[in-house]
């Protein structure tokens, strides 16, 4: 981890989720594990660690890592990135094309928890484009069907109904 806002940030958006799904098994979301995706099914070739994904229609388990070849073929749905100083550069343009090219992750996020900067993309014919913000500035995640937006200067998850997902044991 990078800072303190980046771990509280990953580990905000892992409860909520895990706490609005909790009666739900079919997913697998975490935050800083590595993604390995190599053609020739090598560990020590292709991987990539996105800060927060989301993969739908997997078994809801611990991992170690996300081996791609043994999940049968599964990309993350949902990618988010915290921009820091010097990895933003890099989700902004290498992991961005990496997400939309080889990963075909329809939702990519990032967010920085610094100066709020708040992007977000769902990818159309093979390329990404920019989501557009509702009025209150969330942007619709098509994969999770729920907004994420900014509030009190965290990434946070809303229903479609506008309603704040709170985190596992919280009274938000």
């Amino acid at each position: 981890m990078e800072t303190e806002l980046h771990l509280r940030q990953l580990v905000l958006l892992i409860q909520c989720l895990e706490w609005l799904w909790r009666n739900r098994q079919d997913f697998y979301a975490f935050g800083n594990l590595t993604i390995y995706y190599s053609p020739h099914q090598r560990k020590s070739e292709e991987f990539r660690g996105p800060d927060f994904f989301v993969v739908l229609g997997t078994d809801r388990k611990p991992r170690k890592s996300w081996v791609v070849w043994e999940e049968k073929g599964k990309y993350p749905n949902v990618i988010v990135e915290i921009l820091l100083p010097k990895t933003a550069g890099a989700d902004r343009g290498t992991k961005k094309q990496l997400y939309q090219d080889t990963f075909r992750t329809p939702d990519y996020f990032w967010f920085d928890p610094y100066s709020l900067e708040f992007k977000g993309f769902h990818l159309v014919d093979g390329s990404y484009q920019e989501l557009l913000p509702n009025e209150r500035g969330w942007l619709w995640s098509e994969q999770l069907k729920l907004f994420l937006g900014i509030q009190d200067s965290q990434l946070r998850f809303f229903t479609p109904e506008g309603q704040l997902v709170r985190q596992s044991g919280s009274k938000q």
